[in-house]
């Protein structure tokens, strides 16, 4: 598993505010789509792309394009699915699936209650949304999915981490397939609720105002 941290100054403000128990969801939802754009920058630095004959209004060129199968992008719901439009702005011809998750919040289990993928995912490249790796019971159930159907490069894109969820993440995966996590920061701790710590809180309820 390979674990990338967005370093620039641009993603630490806009977490900043983002942590901020008076930032309003319109203002979150604004800048949770704005850092997943750029993380999504840093998520797709080693998307497959091919090479192509192209003419510009000059000569012919050779340039490089996405290759096929197009990459699929799954937001994990409900939380996941506030962070489809930033990831989407740079790969706009990717597929889009959907994996209902939540965690039973007494055995902190993930729990799916909805599908919506191909069932062969063979050679594509995924890219798993979910604004919280925590416990990384969510997250590992969500790669275990992928893997089942055939995936073998996945790449899950969070606004924040904690160490125990990493861990749980790499224990899972070894060399079982190619895993990457790219996230705007790796917080301290979980606390005893398996909140991250310092956090943002739900992120699901402050995108869509349920308190």
């Amino acid at each position: 598993m390979r674990l990338h941290v967005a370093n620039h100054p641009l993603v630490d403000h806009k977490l900043a505010v983002l942590r901020d128990v008076e930032t309003h969801s319109a203002t979150f939802r604004l800048l949770v789509d704005e850092l997943v754009t750029l993380l999504a920058y840093e998520a797709t630095r080693d998307v497959h792309t091919r090479e192509v004959e192209i003419t510009t209004p000059v000569t012919t060129t050779t340039a490089r394009k996405l290759a096929t199968p197009r990459p699929i992008v799954v937001p994990i719901l409900r939380a996941g699915l506030g962070m489809l439009d930033g990831m989407t702005r740079l790969l706009p011809t990717a597929e889009v699936g959907f994996l209902g998750m939540q965690r039973d919040e007494e055995t902190l289990e993930a729990i799916t209650y909805a599908n919506r993928l191909p069932d062969d995912l063979s050679g594509r490249q995924c890219f798993l949304l979910d604004p919280m790796l925590a416990t990384g019971g969510t997250l590992v159930a969500a790669i275990d999915y992928l893997l089942q159907r055939g995936a073998r490069d996945v790449t899950a894109v969070c606004l924040l981490a904690a160490p125990e969820g990493l861990k749980v993440v790499e224990d899972f995966v070894g060399d079982r397939a190619d895993v990457s996590i790219v996230v705007a920061a790796v917080d301290e701790r979980l606390n005893e609720k398996a909140y991250i710590v310092p956090g943002l809180g739900d992120a699901g309820d402050r995108l869509y105002g349920v308190v």
